[in-house]
């Protein structure tokens, strides 16, 4: 799992841009959508200049346009288009540093919203990390993904088809989709770990290795790493509402706030979820521990029983395993098999006192 965490880097000008991430030889890749109502574009491979044509296009003013880009391993790339958009130096460089956390910001006329997407493992063992940002002006929306992905494909798919409402509404609405379809990323990465969770704690219950401890620690911090990364998002999401109240912010409709606000409800759920799910492996972690302090207490029991048991006779081997020569037993013709006899007599009646305490 890569941690998310701050790095501390050389200071530098604010014109200088530095991408942090996991740098890649494949090419830097842009799909751009255009569309209203009544029509749309689709152009899945785009280059820069038709970029800057469409963005700069007077005659489609009303035309929603979404500029989706994956990778940001190429600065130079991320620069133009940044310049092009009028995005300022500093929204360029929290998008290609993907060490930042989740944040909103709004800035004028001009929107930032910038996420982390999650999605479990192969192994279920690790977590996948995806920084994703939003930038939200005018009628355009710009999405830059650290990779390639397809969180998005199901929202492609509306545009071209005309499902729904994406094509009746402006690209706050577009946002809002896609905002959801990484949240539905996080109901998935949770859900497949409660599964797990729940096995574990069956196991706890009958598995005394010390590598279901192991697990039970490793899926704990995996939600606690959840539950850093949602609890930014949903801060987030809460901001938007001072948008709202505030009255000042139109890049927003006021119509399309009831879908952010659900929004930071599936927020609040994931949490809850996590909590839940922590509680639970608490829980797992305890009765584990618990069996195993049972578990020695009932050997240490079996052993001190045996121990009591034997104690007395140990002590009579010992008076006659003494080297006298006036011991009155010495010469008895049955002593030997009369001290057997007493010996046998004696542990008997300690297992029966035993039993009937219901001390083993």
């Amino acid at each position: 799992m890569r941690k998310v965490k701050y790095r501390k880097v050389r200071k530098v000008q604010p014109n200088y841009y530095e991408y942090t991430g996991v740098h890649t030889s494949e090419p830097v890749g842009m799909q751009l959508f255009v569309y209203n109502e009544k029509r749309f574009e689709e152009y899945p491979k785009v280059s820069f200049n038709k970029v800057e044509k469409e963005l700069n296009d007077i005659l489609q003013e009303e035309d929603v346009k979404w500029l989706n880009i994956h990778g940001l391993h190429d600065v130079e790339l991320i620069r133009k288009v940044g310049e092009l958009a009028g995005i300022q130096n500093f929204i360029i460089g929290d998008i290609l540093n993907t060490q930042r956390r989740t944040k909103l910001e709004e800035l004028d006329d001009m929107l930032f919203f910038n996420i982390k997407s999650i999605l479990p493992g192969e192994d279920l063992d690790n977590i996948k990390v995806e920084q994703i940002s939003f930038i939200l002006e005018g009628n355009t929306l710009l999405s830059f993904q650290e990779k390639r992905s397809d969180f998005f494909t199901h929202i492609r798919e509306r545009i071209r088809t005309a499902t729904g409402i994406v094509r009746k509404k402006k690209n706050d609405y577009l946002l809002y989709l896609m905002l959801d379809a990484i949240i539905e990323n996080f109901y998935i990465t949770i859900e497949s770990y409660e599964d797990r969770i729940e096995a574990l704690m069956i196991e706890s219950k009958t598995n005394y290795r010390q590598d279901v401890l192991i697990r039970i620690e490793k899926n704990r911090e995996n939600l606690n790493f959840l539950k850093r990364s949602i609890v930014p998002l949903r801060d987030a999401l809460y901001s938007l509402k001072s948008f709202q109240d505030d009255d000042q912010y139109d890049g927003i409709e006021q119509a399309n706030y009831t879908f952010f606000a659900r929004l930071h409800q599936k927020c609040l759920e994931l949490l809850e979820q996590i909590d839940y799910d922590t509680n639970s492996l608490d829980s797992a972690s305890h009765f584990y521990f618990s069996a195993q302090s049972q578990r020695m207490n009932e050997i240490m029991k079996v052993l001190t029983v045996v121990s009591v048991i034997f104690m007395p006779l140990t002590f009579i081997v010992g008076v006659y395993g003494m080297n006298f020569e006036n011991m009155p037993e010495l010469k008895t013709e049955n002593g030997y098999f009369a001290v057997l006899g007493l010996m046998a007599i004696m542990a008997i009646l300690m297992v029966t006192y035993f039993k009937r305490k219901k001390w083993f």
